[in-house]
């Protein structure tokens, strides 16, 4: 049986450590997240879910506790090694696509291969696949205020999906769209993981997107409870 692609164990995280407005946010928070598999986080604004995202992602660090991917402990591991692991390894998605205005498209989708070594034409023709998948190929050349919101999402998550990482995380991917552009969306999104088989944790308020994945997790006083 393969591992799997995100283990979280007992993890703790606090802020303002030891002063009067000290807060927990993280109390011995833990979840698996196995190869095709995709799993919704449901908390509200405030209860952490943010933080969880940032630790499993590599972008911060517990007070205790341990982070795995695909078998290989990473919670101790150098700035360095933790940071390609990241970019190998790891795809992000926010609810506000943070695309970069001044390059198009297919652009920002190439950006991150070249961090990862691969060549203009190997991440051209990667872009160009994305972009057909998700049905953007007639929109490559276009910068993203020449997009609609549910297209500038999509590119948004064939950016994330660029070096073909394990693990896609997302944080209210599509808190930010109509509820018909959320749907086309987030279809998108379970195809691009089924096709795939990388492994995908999902914040998201949204009950109805929730209930078809494959998941639900709650985030109850710090701590990750069936939903």
């Amino acid at each position: 049986m393969s591992d799997p692609v995100l283990q979280l164990d007992a993890l703790v995280k606090t802020y303002n450590e030891g002063a009067p407005n000290e807060i927990t946010v993280l109390r011995e928070a833990g979840l698996v997240v196995n190869p095709g598999e995709v799993v919704a986080m449901v908390a509200p604004s405030g209860s952490g879910k943010s933080t969880l995202l940032h630790i499993a992602g590599l972008l911060d660090a517990p007070d205790r506790g341990r982070v795995a991917i695909n078998g290989e402990d990473v919670t101790g591991l150098s700035d360095r090694r933790r940071t390609a692991i990241r970019r190998e390894e790891v795809g992000f998605v926010y609810q506000f696509h943070h695309l970069l205005p001044e390059f198009t498209a297919a652009e920002n989708i190439e950006l991150p291969q070249y961090a990862a070594g691969r060549t203009r034409t190997e991440a051209a023709a990667r872009a160009a696949d994305l972009l057909e998948r998700v049905g953007l190929s007639d929109r490559a050349d276009h910068r993203p205020a020449e997009l609609s919101g549910g297209e500038q999402q999509r590119v948004a998550f064939c950016r994330a999906l660029a070096n073909a990482p394990s693990l896609l995380l997302a944080d209210e991917p599509t808190g930010n769209l109509d509820p018909a552009t959320s749907d086309r969306v987030f279809d998108m999104l379970m195809g691009l993981v089924r096709e795939t088989g990388m492994a995908a944790l999902i914040a998201t308020h949204n009950l109805e997107l929730a209930a078809r994945m494959d998941r639900i997790l709650r985030m109850d006083e710090g701590a990750l409870v069936a939903g």
